[in-house]
């Protein structure tokens, strides 16, 4: 046998799909219109969806899609990918990749157009006889590309597979109910002999049992747990897909103690504040490092999003997290941030902003949103993320701001009946705390101004001290600021 002859023998047995795969990754029986996988991280969900799409041109069909959650996805995971399609077309049948037209062409004329879930609109007009949809979990705007999607579904027998880690979103649950759906599902384990020993010895092994390890390895659609400071709908609700304009940007790091394989994370996540007065979730880059490693990781990610500073609690070795930084970029801005009250107690106030929908998450973060989810009193399990989370937004919403009232509170104790209330700022209209105490409370130094929680900004008075209505004043004690002795006016206390 030639060389030539070996080489498409070995071509013909790699890509080989039916004499490989597990039957679960096999086109189920049947005349349904929808596939949907729901399979953990590592279950061969790419590798099934693009053997599909290749054996839907083999079958006759000329005009197909593919959508990712981003153009990159596309091209590096679905088409370019080691389990992408061009990876698993054989030789003689392999596509031409044209990226500057966003498509694929075979030889026979098929032709798979290429589309990004941040673009849904771009699925208006073009009709398939076939599409694959992979991540649809983490789709910026899951509902839109889908409906946008079914009016293109409308050539021949049309048929659409879904390959996506789930998430409790209304739109999975609601294909998952559909009578012309089939739903294949399947974890990590499914497929370990495919896997590197190591994923499960490092990362399996210590999700395993947690929110996060249900949903990313055995790929469970995960409910609201009760207690928890967080629910899905809370974050769903305020999500955007790009943040306004924002007047300042913070890096909040949560170091990890040690940086074995066992160890906890170092969460590192990116805030902004608007000038609408919320606040923005940018980026988790939160991960599993070396001091070295996760100082470079936090100082790039200061310098591409053009932060004000970095903090970091300083309780857990604030001189070795500066240092840390300081050793990689001696320019970095850097804070440290005493931690006086628990995770609960600093978790309490920013998840009050969220029930506000005053945070907004730009994009999806699986990860950080199942860890927020799942926290209740007395979770053991280290939240690293969330930690770095609760940081960044309590130096933005709860500590820093721009502007201040302090007068309108003035006088309004002198005169509550007649003075009429500040215009809005921010959006926010003020309510008169007429009928309730004013608590005054010492400006911590380091303070210009403060931002309360319903949305109004202080500034102190020539004492340093400021005065809010009592709704306001948990946050703030939960910062730790101090209560200033009451103004006492002609032997009375003034509320």
């Amino acid at each position: 046998m030639s060389d030539l002859d070996l080489a498409s023998l070995s071509d013909a047995l790699r890509t080989d799909w039916f004499s490989q795969a597990r039957p679960e990754q096999l086109p189920p029986p049947g005349d349904w219109f929808g596939w949907l996988i729901l399979a953990g991280r590592g279950w061969g969900k790419t590798r099934t969806g693009a053997q599909w799409i290749l054996e839907q041109k083999r079958g006759g069909c000329r005009m197909m899609g593919l959508i990712g959650a981003t153009a990159a996805d596309v091209r590096d995971v679905m088409i370019q990918g080691p389990a992408g399609i061009l990876r698993c077309a054989p030789e003689y049948d392999r596509p031409d990749y044209q990226p500057s037209n966003r498509c694929l062409i075979w030889r026979n004329g098929a032709q798979a157009l290429l589309f990004s879930a941040e673009e849904p609109d771009r699925l208006r007009g073009p009709q398939f006889e076939a599409v694959w949809l992979d991540e649809l979990a983490a789709y910026g705007e899951p509902v839109s590309v889908w409906e946008q999607l079914e009016y293109g579904l409308r050539s021949g027998n049309p048929r659409a597979v879904i390959t996506t880690t789930p998430r409790p979103l209304a739109i999975i649950k609601e294909l998952k109910a559909r009578a012309d759906f089939v739903v294949t599902t399947g974890s990590t384990y499914d497929n370990r002999e495919n896997l590197a020993a190591s994923i499960f010895d490092n990362v399996i092994a210590k999700n395993e049992a947690t929110r996060l390890g249900r949903q990313e390895i055995h790929a469970e659609i995960l409910e609201d747990t009760p207690g928890a400071l967080w629910t899905l709908d809370m974050i769903e609700r305020a999500r955007v897909k790009t943040a306004p304009a924002l007047t300042r940007i913070i890096v909040a790091v949560d170091p990890a103690v040690t940086s074995g394989a066992s160890s906890d994370l170092t969460g590192i996540v990116a805030v902004g504040l608007g000038e609408d007065g919320h606040t923005y979730v940018l980026k988790d880059i939160s991960g599993r490092y070396s001091p070295l490693a996760w100082a470079s990781k936090v100082v790039g990610l200061y310098w591409s999003l053009r932060a004000d500073r970095v903090i970091a609690e300083t309780n857990m070795g604030g001189d070795m997290i500066e240092a840390s930084l300081r050793n990689v970029d001696p320019n970095v801005s850097f804070k440290g941030i005493p931690a006086r009250l628990g995770k609960i107690g600093r978790a309490e106030p920013v998840a009050a902003c969220y029930e506000q929908s005053r945070v907004h998450h730009v994009g999806v973060f699986p990860e950080l949103e199942a860890e927020m989810c799942g926290y209740t009193p007395g979770s053991k399990k280290s939240p690293d993320r969330m930690d770095a989370l609760v940081h960044g937004i309590a130096e933005l919403m709860l500590g820093v701001s721009t502007s201040g009232v302090i007068e309108y509170y003035r006088q309004l104790a002198a005169d509550p009946a007649t003075f009429a209330p500040a215009e809005p700022r921010f959006g926010y209209a003020f309510t008169p705390p007429g009928l309730g105490r004013v608590v005054r409370f010492v400006v911590p130094e380091g303070h210009s101004t403060v931002m309360l929680m319903s949305g109004a900004s202080l500034s102190p008075d020539a004492e340093g001290i400021i005065a809010c209505p009592e709704s306001d004043a948990g946050a703030l004690r939960v910062q730790g600021w101090r209560e200033a002795p009451p103004i006492i006016i002609e032997g009375e206390i003034v509320p």
